[in-house]
């Protein structure tokens, strides 16, 4: 029986390059598989999923799903399941459950105030796996908040979803998260 796994973690640590070397795996292997991101993620242009330290592939939009053939496919791997429904969430759920598909969703567990995303609050519910991708805050402790900067200070007011990269988010431990330091000299 298939499942539903969902693979989180803080930004920077590898989800997007996790998903785009699983993706590579299947298709190494002569199997079929899926890379599918919500259509908000335009950051790197569309139908693209590129991660960080530079790994990129195709993929297709989530909301797109109920038109993609998904007969004879081995695996569906989903990029920045935060921002999924919870009625994408259970396709994905129908997906794993009714289809005998494997469904791997990498994402945040929660926004820069610390509060659950809707796809990732479905996920914890849901998922027959559950895994932590570990990054670390600059102290060195594992790091898992998801610091908004603005001016290079951390803020925890505004808009859930504000689209950025390093130049707009850092990853922290919860005690410098709450602190707001960023680094050694930062005396927030």
């Amino acid at each position: 029986m298939a499942k539903l796994y969902f693979r989180y973690g803080a930004m920077g640590s590898s989800k997007s390059a996790n998903a785009v070397m699983v993706r590579f795996n299947y298709l190494e292997r002569g199997q079929k598989c899926v890379l599918l991101k919500p259509r908000l993620d335009v950051r790197d242009g569309e139908r693209v999923v590129c991660s960080r330290c530079g790994l990129n592939a195709p993929c297709e939009y989530i909301e797109d799903i109920d038109s993609i053939d998904l007969a004879g496919m081995d695996c569906v791997i989903v990029d920045e399941a935060q921002f999924l429904t919870k009625a994408q969430v259970e396709k994905l759920v129908h997906i794993a459950d009714d289809l005998n598909i494997p469904v791997i969703a990498y994402g945040l567990r929660a926004d820069f105030r610390g509060e659950l995303f809707e796809g990732s609050y479905w996920l914890l519910a849901w998922a027959d796996s559950i895994e932590e991708i570990k990054t670390v805050c600059w102290c060195g402790k594992k790091a898992t908040f998801n610091a908004r900067l603005c001016n290079g200070k951390v803020i925890k007011t505004g808009e859930k979803i504000v689209l950025g990269g390093n130049e707009s988010y850092v990853a922290l431990c919860r005690r410098h998260w709450a602190s707001g330091q960023t680094g050694p000299e930062d005396d927030a």
